[in-house]
């Protein structure tokens, strides 16, 4: 079953976490541009959390906001299962 991601945001350090499971010491990191930090799992490269700095600031643009990582969302549940 796929993880779900959790969004949270740090408002003192004006981060975005989206988390598809908590961060640990062993997960390398890799900058991706335009200040969004990727951490990756070491063994199979897949990412498992990104970091978005200065995110209040992204919001006061109006441009359209894109991460730079390809995704396949689908529910974790459907309505009455």
């Amino acid at each position: 079953m796929a993880a779900s991601l959790k969004f949270k945001y740090d408002r003192g350090a004006d981060i975005l976490h989206i988390d598809k499971c908590p961060p640990y010491a062993g997960q390398e990191s890799e900058e991706l541009g335009d200040e969004i930090v990727a951490r990756l799992n070491p063994n199979t490269g897949e990412v498992e959390n990104l970091e978005v700095l200065f995110f209040s600031t992204r919001l006061l643009r109006n441009d359209v906001f894109e991460l730079p990582v390809a995704a396949d969302l689908r529910l974790t549940r459907r309505n009455g299962a």
